[in-house]
């Protein structure tokens, strides 16, 4: 695999039947909890990112809407 990219051998990975998919969609930082065992290594799981900054209110959802139509995403 030297000089070699994912993207080279992502079909063939995703081919075979041992390999599964993780999807993470997320804006946050992203880390993978990865173990190693006897058997072989493994991922646990995903951590996504950081807590929430806050809950909105009823002016911030007022602003956010009112954005959304400004930009025209939302009528």
């Amino acid at each position: 695999m030297t000089d070699g990219f994912p993207i080279n051998v992502l079909n063939a990975v995703k081919a075979c039947p041992e390999v599964c998919c993780i999807y993470c969609a997320t804006a946050n930082p992203v880390e993978a909890i990865v173990v190693e065992t006897g058997q072989g290594r493994g991922i646990l799981g995903v951590v996504d990112g950081e807590s929430p900054r806050g809950v909105e209110n009823e002016d911030d959802i007022r602003a956010r809407r009112d954005f959304l139509r400004t930009i025209g995403y939302k009528r």
